[in-house]
C-alpha cells in the first residue's frame, strides 16, 4: 500500500513536470513563430521543410554571379555582347550544386506561337493539341518546357522570332546543356525515343537534313530549321547573333535576300529566311564545323511522307507487343523509360519499323489556315489530327485508354487487361 507521503511526492513531481512541458512547448511555439517570420524575409535561408535535395533547387545563392551584372541583356543584338558564357555557366553551376548532377544531358524545350488569336477557325484548337503533345513528351522524359507567345524582338516576326526566344532561354536556364527548339507545327510521334546526345558531344548544334545533298547541290531544302538542338554555349550565342543578322531587323536584310537567292537556285521566294540562312552558314562559314546534320532517324520528318504510313506502323508495333509479354504489362507513367528500353531491344536492327520521331507539318500553317498549294487545307488539318491521335495513344496507354479511330480523337475506349494479347 502507498503511503500518503509518497503520493504527495508523486503529485508534486507530476505538477513540476507538467509545468516544464508547458514552458518548453511555449518556447517551441514561440521559436517556430519567430523562425517563420524571419525566414519569410530572408529568401536565401531554407526553412526546415526546404532542406531536401529537391527543395534546395528552389533557392538562389547570395553569391554574386552574371545575373548581378547591370549590363546583362537577354535581347539579341545587345551591347555589350555576352562574352565568357561557358565560364559563367560553370561558375553558376558551382554555386548551385544541386543542379550539377545530370547537367551535361539536361534539356529545356522552347516552342511558341503568335501573340494574338488565330485567323483559322480551328487554328487555336490545333495549336493547343500540338502544345499538349509537346508537354506530354516533356513530362515523360523530365524535360522543362518554355512556351513563348510574345515577340521578344518586335522586328523579328514569323520564323525569325525563334532566335530571340532561344537566346533568352539560354540565359534564363544556365542549368541546361541543350536548348531544343521545336516549331509549333511539329509533333512528337514517338513518345519513347530520346535524341542520342552522346553522338553530338563534339558539336554545338543538331539539325535534320542530308549533308551530302547540301554539299553536292547547295539546295535550299537540305536542312529544315523548324527543329534543332543548340548547346548552351558561347558558340551558340555568337551563332545566334550572326544568324539573326540576316533577319528583318538588320539593315542588310534585303542584301541577304539577294545573296541567298543567288546561292540557292531552288529558293522559292526572294526574302532572307531562317532556313536558307542556316544552310548558308553551314556551307560557307566556319559554323558548319560544329553543326551535326542528322539523317539516321526522323529528327524531324516531312508529314506528307509519314502520315500515310501510320496504320502500318501501328500494326507492326501491335504485333511486337503480342509476342513480348513485358511490353504488355501495365505500369506507372513515371517508369515508362524502362519499358522504352525494352522497345529499343525489340527494334534493334529494324530501323524501318520504328515510329517517326518528330513529324513536321511543313507547308501547313495551322493558325492562319494558309498552306502550300501542293495540297488542301483540309489535308493539313486532317493529317495533324491523325498524327496527334497516334501520339496520344502512346500517352493514354499508361492511363488505360486509347483512341480506336485516329480520325476521331473525341472517342476513347478502356483497354482490357494484357492488351493486345
Amino acid at each position: 500500500m502507498v503511503s500518503p507521503d509518497a503520493m504527495l511526492k508523486r503529485s508534486n513531481t507530476a505538477l513540476l513536470l507538467s509545468a516544464v512541458f508547458r514552458l518548453g512547448g511555449s518556447a517551441v511555439v514561440a521559436f517556430m513563430f519567430i523562425w517563420t517570420i524571419w525566414s519569410s524575409f530572408n529568401p536565401f535561408i531554407p526553412t526546415p521543410s526546404q532542406t531536401s535535395h529537391t527543395n534546395l533547387r528552389r533557392h538562389d545563392t547570395t553569391e554574386r554571379n552574371f545575373y548581378d551584372d547591370p549590363t546583362l541583356s537577354y535581347a539579341l543584338g545587345s551591347s555589350p555582347p555576352m562574352k565568357g558564357w561557358d565560364e559563367k555557366r560553370q561558375e553558376w553551376l558551382k554555386q548551385h550544386p544541386s543542379f550539377a548532377a545530370g547537367a551535361p544531358t539536361r534539356i529545356i524545350m522552347v516552342t511558341g506561337s503568335q501573340p494574338g488569336p488565330c485567323k483559322s477557325p480551328i487554328g487555336d484548337h490545333l495549336l493547343l493539341k500540338l502544345f499538349k503533345n509537346k508537354v506530354d513528351y516533356c513530362r515523360r522524359h523530365g524535360i522543362d518546357i518554355f512556351y513563348n507567345n510574345a515577340l521578344l524582338h518586335p522586328q523579328m516576326f514569323s520564323f525569325w522570332a525563334k532566335t530571340a526566344a532561344v537566346r533568352a532561354a539560354m540565359l534564363a536556364h544556365p542549368e541546361a546543356e541543350w536548348i531544343w527548339w521545336v516549331d509549333s507545327d511539329a509533333a512528337f510521334t514517338d513518345m519513347d525515343f530520346l535524341p542520342p546526345l552522346p553522338r553530338y558531344h563534339r558539336h554545338n548544334m543538331v539539325v535534320h537534313g542530308w549533308a551530302h545533298l547540301l554539299r553536292e547541290k547547295h539546295t535550299w531544302t537540305g536542312i529544315n530549321a523548324g527543329v534543332f538542338l543548340l548547346r548552351n554555349s558561347q558558340w551558340a550565342l555568337d551563332f545566334l547573333e550572326v544568324w539573326a543578322s540576316m533577319g528583318p531587323q538588320s539593315p542588310d536584310y534585303a542584301k541577304w535576300g539577294q545573296t541567298l537567292s543567288t546561292v540557292f537556285k531552288d529558293k522559292i521566294f526572294p526574302e532572307s529566311d531562317d532556313q536558307s540562312g542556316l544552310i548558308y552558314l553551314y556551307l560557307r562559314e566556319k559554323w558548319g564545323e560544329k553543326i551535326y546534320v542528322e539523317d539516321e532517324y526522323y529528327f524531324e520528318g516531312y508529314w506528307l511522307e509519314i502520315v500515310p504510313t501510320i496504320e502500318n506502323i501501328t500494326a507492326r508495333y501491335t504485333e511486337i507487343e503480342r509476342n513480348v509479354g513485358a511490353l504488355r504489362r501495365r505500369h506507372a507513367e513515371k517508369v515508362s523509360e524502362g519499358y522504352a528500353r525494352v522497345w529499343e531491344e525489340q527494334l534493334k536492327g529494324k530501323e524501318g519499323l520504328r515510329r517517326p520521331f518528330v513529324t513536321h507539318f511543313t507547308g501547313c500553317q495551322p493558325c492562319t489556315g494558309n498552306h502550300n498549294q501542293m495540297y488542301s487545307g483540309d489535308s493539313c488539318s486532317n493529317a495533324m489530327i491523325k498524327a496527334l491521335a497516334f501520339a496520344d495513344n502512346q500517352v493514354l496507354r499508361n492511363y488505360g485508354f486509347m483512341h480506336p479511330d485516329l480520325h476521331d480523337p473525341s472517342i476513347v475506349i478502356p483497354l482490357p487487361f494484357d492488351y493486345p494479347a
